[in-house]
């Protein structure tokens, strides 16, 4: 059995410290968010599931209500993709697709923050007492006759420390945002590209320019806009112009803003063809009409998208296929289960992309699991 309490700080140093002195045969876990500690009896496991975010916990969550022994392994922190969002960004999405339980989110305005929607996960982690140790990082899967699968982790703390579990089943529930897309073009390298906005604070009155056409990317461009950055967004025309919800449009609520900061001058807009070359003080690219332009530049943020690492699925011999924006692995569409007996899939990086969909998929299949596990 394993149990999960939140502690205080000076509770959580005695209990390590307890712990550390006592039986090999008992597993001290320190989370890095929130302060958790599982204690592990036993390795053996009915569920390993990859991943803490909304699928991971909705896994979970329905495994424990199935009576499987499991565990949620975590290379970050609890919803990792959620807290890589800008500082202060509302969700796109309203609460009834976001909550994990109907009527338990409730921001202060129609939408949530990335706060909000944080704290909202990470207490029903605490509220649901749910197994989850992070900062460890599952490093291999092999296939095993007798236990199903041999799952490699090393974790993070003092010293790195390598660890070994047996499971029947192993649910894949990670993010998509393992692997930013690249321009791959001379000087991406430098220090001053990122392929992630936090906040526009430090770029007051920085030439700063955004290259992509997606939602992401408008909204760093309006962000910085808005807070004093010379900013310059970098977009496709079919993306500019693009207003299909269905086909990856930007919102209309970021759009209108977007629009507002290019009226009154505080934003340019560049439909480009292709991004030539980053230099430490300019960029230079071939406009759609394949005119040269060189712009002044003092950082660029490259917002093109980003991909799973599914290096692993498909080292366990999983086959993966086109999917509507990137490559998805195979599964079945009823249980989620792949051509891998025993390994399965949810969340973003499947064809069932959005937070509502990765949260209940792994209900309507985690019930599938424990019956399959329950047959002679």
């Amino acid at each position: 059995m394993s149990e999960v309490r939140p502690l205080g700080r000076a509770t959580l140093a005695r209990v390590a410290l307890a712990h550390a002195r006592a039986s090999d045969t008992l597993c001290v876990r320190l989370l890095t968010e929130p302060s958790i500690v599982v204690l592990h009896m036993s390795d053996h496991l009915d569920l390993l599931i990859i991943g803490a975010g909304p699928a991971g916990l909705s896994a979970a969550d329905a495994a424990a209500s199935e009576g499987l022994t499991y565990l949620v392994i975590e290379k970050g922190t609890i919803a990792n993709t959620i807290r890589q969002y800008p500082v202060g960004r509302t969700l796109f999405s309203t609460p009834n697709e976001l909550e994990m339980c109907e009527g338990s989110l409730h921001p202060v305005r129609d939408k949530p923050t990335r706060e909000e929607l944080l704290s909202h996960y990470i207490h029903f982690v605490l509220d649901h007492d749910l197994h989850i140790t992070t900062g460890e990082e599952v490093t291999d899967i092999a296939r095993d006759d007798t236990h199903g699968f041999i799952v490699h982790t090393r974790r993070k703390g003092f010293q790195e420390q390598e660890q070994n579990y047996q499971a029947r089943t192993v649910l894949f529930a990670f993010g998509a945002m393992e692997h930013p897309r690249l321009l791959n073009i001379p000087g991406e390298d430098l220090p001053k590209v990122h392929h992630r906005f936090v906040e526009p604070y430090p770029y007051v009155r920085k030439e700063a320019l955004v290259v992509g056409g997606g939602n992401s990317a408008a909204e760093a461009a309006l962000f910085l806009s808005e807070e004093g950055a010379r900013t310059t967004m970098a977009i496709w025309r079919d993306d500019w112009e693009n207003r299909d919800p269905k086909a990856g449009a930007m919102k209309h609520w970021v759009r209108s803003p977007l629009e507002r900061e290019i009226a009154e001058g505080r934003l340019r807009v560049i439909l480009y063809k292709n991004i030539d070359e980053i230099t430490p003080d300019s960029v230079r690219l071939t406009t759609e009409a394949g005119e040269s332009m060189t712009v002044a530049n003092d950082v660029v943020f490259v917002l093109i998208g980003s991909d799973a690492d599914l290096t692993m699925l498909k080292d366990l011999g999983v086959r993966t296929a086109p999917g509507k924006l990137t490559e998805v692995p195979v599964y079945n569409p009823e249980t989620f289960e792949t051509d891998v007996p025993g390994i399965y899939v949810a969340g973003h990086f499947t064809n069932a992309r959005h937070i509502k969909a990765a949260i209940d998929v792994p209900r309507k299949i985690v019930p599938l699991i424990a019956e399959k596990l329950r047959s002679p």
